[in-house]
């Protein structure tokens, strides 16, 4: 919500400024997705995940606190890049950890926690902008969620749970998976019946 004010203010550019700094940050997006969509998911995978979002709107301090229109294009690039890799680690963990019937249900539930404070958080952009001025806030926007995303990887033993359930099957020593055995059930014993 304050980025344009940012971008008039800061840097004395105008609309086209700010579409400059938008687009950066959609071709970030489309970057980071297809960079995270090509590798292997990272054994951390909550912990990756959490902190590309955290430290990832780390740079969105740097906004507020630069005057140059191409310093803001590349924080707006790095913050597409992380946010998008995050949001693709998230929606195959979606996939991944939670059981097929109750997908439809965590799937509705996790879209509505994502949009239910949007609305508050932009009714409060402006006062909060108005009251501490354009670059505290967005330093408090970029150091704020990085220390929520410690609290949150510490706080919730994120690495103990992604030891408990790695989404990789074991690998044997040739390189594949290992082997699925399955055990036949005993033949029956032929009936044998008397003179």
């Amino acid at each position: 919500m304050l980025l344009p004010f940012a971008v008039r203010d800061r840097t004395g550019a105008g609309p086209s400024g700010y579409a400059t700094v938008l687009g950066a940050y959609g071709v970030g997006g489309a970057v980071g997705s297809i960079i995270t969509s090509s590798l292997r998911m990272p054994r951390r995978y909550l912990t990756t995940m959490i902190l590309l979002w955290g430290v990832g709107v780390a740079p969105l301090a740097v906004i507020g606190l630069t005057d140059r229109l191409w310093v803001m294009v590349v924080v707006a690039f790095v913050v597409g890049v992380t946010g998008a890799g995050a949001t693709v680690i998230w929606g195959t963990l979606l996939q991944r950890r939670v059981p097929p019937h109750l997908l439809g249900r965590v799937s509705s539930l996790d879209f509505f926690v994502s949009l239910a404070l949007m609305p508050v958080s932009m009714a409060l952009a402006g006062p909060v902008g108005e009251a501490l001025g354009i670059p505290l806030t967005f330093v408090l926007a970029g150091t704020v969620p990085l220390l929520l995303a410690v609290a949150a990887i510490v706080g919730w033993r994120l690495p103990r749970d992604e030891v408990a359930h790695p989404l990789d099957p074991p690998v044997d020593d040739v390189g594949g998976p290992p082997p699925v055995v399955r055990e036949r059930p005993a033949a029956a014993e032929p009936e044998v019946r008397g003179p």
